[in-house]
């Protein structure tokens, strides 16, 4: 077995430069396996990992793992499998965070690897749960209303649950969807096919485009977005490949949306699960009013783990689609056929949506149509209220004066679209 070790000294003028370290060793024609470690102070710093291989990108753990097997027939979560090319490689040193003196980092290739891999449990296939799509919501001849969620983490970056966990999870909640959108990485791809068609549900290929600057969902089976490029090759690269790309809860923290764009993306997280902190509040409303507003409006619990207690489908997305599979959810976003529910309740101490009976907004044949929504009040971007009276109330709405949405009488924002 051969080792190769070396220790890096990190500090603000190298993240100056370029946030992202290479870190090259060659790998020998015939390696079948390698196996990479990093060790330092993670009180001195915060530093994400990833792989470069002689051949193109390998994958990507952000912070959450300090180590990775890639060999011939399997990987680590986040990376790709397949037989080592000979020639140079690089390990990849995100410097996220560093103290005032640096951090000093090791970095260990061990080539053969001598670790094994997880991919963590499968759970039984649950049947027999209600989904949001046999709700019936009135849609357009040849159209049906499904329920899913945008956005969603497992092991492939820094979730907690396998993609059969988090997909079981989807199904509990009632989905018919659910977009796994793993940081930087698209290792998760070829396992959502078998693994949704295991657990009953579609899952979403897509890649949480991720940097100090702010995140962007890129939806589709389009390939590796690359999150070192600028912002708007993302936009441009992602429409050339035939996908949807959507920002991510712009105005969410050290998270929030700075990258200068000259055209935006399709689409907009406009309901992050963080809003249920405080759904009185109007920020998010407020981006919307200085952004594009033909974009196409989302929601995503950002789901990592079952102890954050924000579950798959806090919100709610609802696409109006011809079907379920991935291409006709993923045509209905790219359509602008979407439309926002907030209504969740507590199950086994995780959110889950109230699909079957919480008020929904929808726009049907250039009317809106407010369902369940009884006591409520409709009211549009530039302020004008109209009250809700009955079980499905039809109103009229231009959608150059979106977004609508739908106000409790405690002023909290129950459900919206475009």
């Amino acid at each position: 077995m051969a080792a190769i070790r070396t220790t890096l000294h990190l500090t603000h003028e190298i993240q100056n430069v370029d946030r992202y370290v290479r870190v090259p060793f060659d790998v020998p024609p015939g390696t079948d396996s390698l196996e990479v470690r990093i060790a330092y102070d993670s009180d001195a710093a915060v530093v994400d990992l990833g792989c470069e291989g002689a051949a193109g990108w390998r994958g990507w753990s952000g912070g959450a793992r300090q180590d990775y097997v890639i060999r011939s027939d399997d990987a680590t979560p986040g990376y790709l499998p397949g037989r080592p090319e000979a020639g140079e490689w690089n390990v990849i040193l995100g410097v996220h965070r560093l103290s005032a003196g640096g951090a000093d980092v090791t970095v260990e290739i061990l080539l053969p690897a001598e670790s094994g891999i997880d991919h963590g449990p499968v759970p039984a296939r649950l049947d027999g749960v209600p989904r949001g799509s046999s709700r019936n919501l009135p849609a357009a001849d040849g159209m049906r209303w499904y329920a899913g969620d945008f956005h969603a983490h497992t092991l492939h970056s820094d979730g907690r649950e396998s993609i059969a966990g988090l997909a079981a999870l989807g199904v509990r909640a009632g989905l018919d969807f659910l977009a796994v959108t793993d940081h930087n990485t698209t290792s998760h791809h070829p396992h959502l096919p078998v693994v949704g068609v295991q657990q009953g549900i579609t899952l979403l290929p897509g890649q949480e485009v991720t940097t100090h600057r702010g995140h962007a969902n890129a939806f589709g089976d389009i390939g590796w977005i690359d999150f070192r490029r600028p912002a708007q090759e993302w936009v441009d690269e992602v429409e050339r490949r035939g996908g949807v790309l959507s920002v991510n809860h712009p105005i969410s923290g050290d998270c929030s949306w700075l990258h200068p764009l000259d055209r935006t993306p399709r689409a907009i997280e406009l309901w992050h699960s963080t809003w249920y902190r405080e759904l009185i509040a109007t920020s998010p409303l407020a981006f919307h009013e200085r952004w594009d507003k033909s974009v196409v409006l989302l929601g995503g619990a950002d789901f990592h783990m079952q102890s954050q207690g924000v579950g798959p489908g806090t919100p709610t997305t609802w696409v109006a689609a011809e079907d379920d599979s991935v291409e006709a959810i993923i045509a209905g976003v790219a359509a602008g056929r979407t439309a926002i529910m907030g209504g969740v309740t507590m199950r086994d101490g995780l959110t889950v949506p109230e699909l079957l009976t919480a008020p929904v907004l929808l726009r049907v044949d250039g009317e809106l149509l407010a369902i369940d929504a009884d006591g409520l009040i409709l009211v549009d971007g530039t302020g004008e209220r109209r009250s809700v009276h009955g079980d499905v109330a039809s109103f009229s709405g231009d959608p150059a004066a979106g977004p609508y949405y739908l106000l409790h009488p405690d002023r909290s924002i129950a459900a919206l679209c475009a």
